[in-house]
């Protein structure tokens, strides 16, 4: 039974009905959506037809839980490979190309052999062809800069830029909190 079970994760949001994260979307198993409604840490906004059950009770399965308590976003996102290919939208930082991840490397603009450093306002995100081509070069010898100046990114722009990127799966009861920000058509 369990196995089935897994394709019922639940949409965790936060106090103010937004997801925690948008990439990778905040889901917890069934198992751990549970647990958090028998401890009072969450409120259940929305379920599945499926239930669990046990000889004296039945519940059904949450598929959006809202937190209790509010967890603030991180003010400085981690400097990590992942995020800087989030900051730059998956796409080649000198070509404007997006790429899927596996196609994709990290370059730095000043390479480090000559000084330059491994932060957030010398990395870009490259794919493999301009990466060759720059080299260990510097842009202004090359006349290959990036489009758009590296800097250290804000969570909220990580955020925004994660739900460009939709999972492959999402449940009806998600659409509402995912996308509730987003400017309705007219009429």
């Amino acid at each position: 039974m369990s196995l089935a079970l897994d394709s019922f994760p639940a949409l965790v949001l936060n106090t103010d009905f937004r997801p925690l994260s948008y990439f990778p979307l905040s889901l917890w198993s069934w198992q751990n959506a549970v647990k958090a409604v028998f401890m009072g840490r969450v409120t259940v906004v929305s379920e599945y037809d499926r239930s669990i059950h046990s000889p004296s009770w039945e519940m059904r399965l949450p598929s959006v839980i809202s937190l209790k308590d509010y967890v603030p976003l991180a003010r400085r996102p981690a400097f990590t490979r992942f995020n800087v290919f989030l900051r730059d939208k998956f796409s080649c930082q000198y070509c404007g190309q997006r790429f899927p991840t596996e196609s994709l490397t990290f370059d730095h603009v000043i390479p480090r052999s000559r000084g330059g450093r491994t932060r957030w306002d010398n990395v870009v995100t490259a794919c493999e062809p301009c990466n060759l081509k720059k080299g260990n070069r510097l842009p202004r010898s090359t006349g290959i800069y990036p489009l758009r100046k590296p800097a250290a990114p804000e969570a909220f722009e990580l955020q925004q830029n994660g739900r460009a990127f939709p999972p492959n799966y999402l449940h009806e009861s998600w659409r509402d909190f995912l996308y509730w920000d987003t400017e309705l058509e007219s009429a």
